[in-house]
Parts: structure tokens; C-alpha cells; sequence
């Protein structure tokens, strides 16, 4: 099993940026693939961004492409997402996942560990 805990979210201008972490417990943090969500009120939680056991290979969401990196350093048991050019529809509560594969994954239902999740707020 992994636990994650995230942090890094806050109040941010439009137009700014941000980095969010994921640090999970646990030895085995290289052997799963990584992902990011978010979930606004009323609304389902999405996809954001993913990321593959050894970090070669990304997916992004085409609401942020081009905008968001996801990243992970397996020395540290993290995972990032820095943001750039933020809109006020990305404020949402940011969550990452974490499930064995050597691939990225990009449904929730493909993830059995989350984060409790941090909060994103975007002023215009």
C-alpha cells in the first residue's frame, strides 16, 4: 500500500503559478503510476495529468496542456505539478493517485490510493 499527502495549493492570481506535491510513504513509490485530478464543487472529479512509474512518459489533459508539467522524483517518494498561466475555471481541490502499472493511467477508476487533496483557489 501507498499513503499521499499533498500540499503546495493556496490563492493565486489569475495568470499565476504554482507547484503542488505529492509526497507518498512506502519503498516502493517507483513501482506506481502517478496521477493528478481535480474536483471543483458540483462537479466530478477529472483528469489532469499522468505520469508513468519511471517518469518517461506524460498524458495531459487538453485543458492543460501546454500549461501544467507533472513530475516525479522516485528518490523522494514525490510527485509534482507545476502550474503556469492559471485560469479561474483550474481552481478545484487538486488530487493525485497512485496505482501499480508500469504505464500512466487516466481514470479515476483506474486508481486505488488518493490524497486527501489540497485546495487551489484562482482569483480573476
Amino acid at each position: 500500500q501507498v499513503q499521499l499527502v499533498e500540499f503546495g495549493g493556496r490563492l493565486v492570481q489569475a495568470g499565476g503559478s504554482l507547484r503542488l506535491s505529492c509526497v507518498a510513504s512506502g519503498r516502493t513509490f517507483s513501482s506506481y503510476a502517478m496521477g493528478w485530478f481535480r474536483q471543483a464543487p458540483g462537479k466530478e472529479r477529472q483528469f489532469v495529468a499522468a505520469i508513468s512509474r519511471t517518469g518517461d512518459i506524460t498524458y495531459y489533459s487538453d485543458s492543460v496542456k501546454g500549461r501544467f508539467t507533472i513530475s516525479r522524483d522516485n528518490a523522494k517518494n514525490t510527485l509534482y505539478l507545476q502550474t503556469s498561466s492559471l485560469k479561474p475555471e483550474d481552481a478545484a481541490v487538486y488530487y493525485c493517485a497512485a496505482q501499480l502499472s508500469d504505464y500512466y493511467l487516466i481514470l479515476v477508476s483506474d486508481y486505488d490510493y488518493w490524497g486527501q487533496g489540497t485546495q487551489v483557489t484562482v482569483s480573476s
